[in-house]
């Protein structure tokens, strides 16, 4: 995985000045996004924090094609773009479907179900800051445990969230993969591989968000890495069933030496409401979620 290493491509996709927050782990991820699949891209989004880093027509901060379409229909509307371009003969263009977890485990599963299913040949990216960061941090399918949003202001988030990445496996893809800001040569490689793979695939993009889960825009970074250290968040791919580790996560899994959730967590102010009964819980899923992936590895 480390082939790109030295060979990063050097142009920048994002012009300076975005609408994005101070720290946003999702500008961090789609700057090596983009210069992964480089200029022979197009994109497909939702209402999305991703809109506002793009811009108010007539003006953008990107300078690849995008094509604004609703909450539900984004897989759709990259499906139409797919078959488009095969009308075109137009194989070398990558199509990038690129989704908060509102656009994917909510309001979007529909057309990305079913576009799965028939195997159509784009990548689904899903950037995961785990609430409706763009409206106001609403609860989503993606909130973890103990979480606090403004659509639980009273009670914490009661159950685990949704175990994405078993959902879109169930769909028999080709190339499935966990990627994080933090960690953005893994990112960039794994883009990369994704680019030169036929069909559906999926990657899931662990998104710190300062304002939405409460801590300095200067943590970012430091709050992906123990995503990884503690387990919650693995960098792993799947391809054709096969299950492996990557980059830190594999080191981890050859020496079984984790970081305790509560490191993670501390940090957080959307975790102030956390009882520890929630913490012992939340760290024996994630203890389960790990040994299985081990097994898987091993297989």
């Amino acid at each position: 995985m480390q082939e790109n290493l030295f060979r990063i491509n050097d142009k920048e996709y994002i012009l300076p000045g975005s609408r994005a927050c101070q720290g946003c782990g999702l500008s961090i991820a789609y700057r090596f996004i983009l210069k992964a699949l480089r200029e022979n891209t197009i994109v497909a989004i939702p209402p999305s924090c991703l809109c506002v880093l793009h811009g108010l027509y007539p003006t953008t901060s990107v300078i690849v094609p995008a094509i604004n379409n609703s909450f539900a229909s984004t897989a759709a509307s990259a499906s139409g773009i797919v078959a488009a371009l095969k009308a075109q003969n137009r194989p070398d263009i990558n199509v990038l479907a690129l989704c908060g977890d509102g656009g994917t485990y909510d309001i979007g599963i529909q057309s990305l179900s079913g576009a799965a299913e028939r195997n159509t040949d784009f990548i689904f990216a899903c950037y995961d800051n785990e609430a409706y960061m763009n409206t106001g941090t609403q609860r989503s399918g993606a909130t973890p445990a103990g979480a606090v949003t403004t659509t639980t202001p009273v009670l914490t988030k009661q159950g685990h969230k949704k175990d994405f990445v078993k959902i879109m496996e169930a769909h028999n893809l080709p190339y499935i993969a966990t990627v994080s800001p933090a960690y953005p040569i893994d990112l960039y490689d794994k883009f990369v591989k994704a680019g030169r793979i036929k069909g559906t695939r999926y990657i899931q993009i662990d998104t710190p968000c300062p304002p939405g889960w409460g801590y300095p825009a200067k943590d970012t970074i430091k709050i992906g890495k123990l995503a990884v250290e503690t387990g919650l968040f693995p960098l792993l791919e799947i391809e054709d069933g096969k299950l492996r580790f990557t980059g830190r996560s594999k080191t981890l899994a050859e020496k079984g030496k984790r970081t305790p959730l509560v490191h993670y967590v501390e940090r957080q102010a959307r975790f102030r409401k956390m009882s520890m009964e929630q913490l012992n819980q939340l760290q024996a899923w994630v203890d389960r979620r790990w040994n299985e992936f081990l097994r898987r590895a091993g297989e």
